[in-house]
């Protein structure tokens, strides 16, 4: 395979291997690759792309997760995640290879990196996409939340390519397969720093609890909580429970917790827990579209008539502080009794 035409995955690195959402796009990258056999008669290949200073480990993970093929672009400048480096090395493979799709995680490297190559090379991009699929024409749809996250938008490329898109990690899931790893095709592309961008300090912050994104049990709280004193209710009950702790924007906001890896729905993470319990929560679209696809679906809200009860499980009309502390109370119990 040549990689004309074909299906592009960009591997975000991490300090750990890869980011996880490229091996969820990968996945779905295999599925979108039937989809054009199915319409075109020519199943495209599906690539791994990934740009570093040099060949990294664990490449049969992303051929066991979807590729067809993996290409490593390799050169000392691309250690850092410098914007114009690496959106250099990729323009440049793209207009020479003449990929058919290119996708990107939307996460705060892919957020920067997607869109310079997209202007590079003279194309549209898709940013935050909530779904892909090929439509009868063979054509990438992509899937956009709009106005709020109130709907759903289906944004279409259909005179230039590549058509490319980034993806919020969790929306698709990652799914193993069965395939053989091959032999990674490297690449040493010729790349000068003109030295207007220089990386001074790197500095990395530990994320302490569990990601969200991996978690069979997640405490959401929302503007419905009331306070700080009352979110730590929140932190405890997820200690008890072995639980990641959530929240909507307004919680943020109020700054009852830190940091944007802690927000679920249009404007953060996508999680799909096993049991999902949600305190003070309204059930804006926005948030939603975070949680939709959750295992049990617990809701506490005093409001009878919140939105977020039409897609829960079971409605629990009560003040959040209240039910926290019950449940607090028990699980305490239980573990001394």
């Amino acid at each position: 395979m040549d990689g004309k035409n074909g299906l592009w995955v960009i591997v975000e690195r991490s300090a750990n291997g890869f980011r996880k959402v490229a091996l969820e796009l990968l996945s779905r990258g295999r599925d979108l690759a039937g989809r054009l056999g199915e319409v075109s008669g020519s199943r495209p290949g599906v690539w791994a792309v990934v740009t570093g200073p040099g060949s990294a480990p664990g490449t049969e993970e992303l051929y066991r997760y979807g590729a067809d093929e993996v290409l490593m672009v390799c050169h000392p400048l691309l250690e850092e995640h410098r914007t114009d480096l690496h959106a250099a090395v990729l323009a440049d493979l793209i207009r020479e290879r003449s990929p058919g799709i290119v996708l990107f995680g939307a996460t705060a490297w892919g957020s920067e990196v997607a869109p310079t190559v997209a202007a590079r090379v003279k194309t549209g991009l898709a940013a935050h996409c909530a779904d892909l699929r090929i439509d009868g024409r063979g054509l990438l749809v992509q899937c956009v939340p709009a106005f709020g996250g109130k709907v759903l938008g289906e944004i279409l490329c259909p005179d230039r390519r590549p058509q490319m898109a980034s993806v919020r990690p969790g929306v698709f899931q990652a799914v193993p397969g069965d395939a053989p790893a091959g032999e990674p095709l490297v690449v040493r592309p010729e790349l000068d720093d003109d030295d207007r961008i220089k990386v001074l300090e790197v500095q990395r912050r530990e994320i302490t609890g569990k990601p969200l994104e991996e978690a069979e049990v997640v405490i959401a709280g929302g503007w419905g909580v009331g306070s700080r004193e009352n979110w730590q209710l929140l932190e405890e009950l997820a200690g008890l429970l072995g639980a990641a702790v959530g929240c909507t924007r307004p919680a943020l906001d109020e700054g009852w917790t830190e940091g944007e890896h802690t927000m679920i729905g249009t404007s953060g993470k996508t999680v799909r827990p096993k049991v999902y319990l949600g305190f003070g929560i309204s059930g804006a679209t926005h948030h939603v579209v975070g949680m939709k696809d959750s295992g049990l679906v617990i809701s506490v809200n005093t409001n009878p008539n919140a939105e977020i009860f039409q897609f829960s499980d079971f409605k629990v009309v009560a003040d959040a502080r209240a039910v926290a502390e019950a449940l607090i109370a028990e699980l305490k119990a239980g573990k001394t009794s």
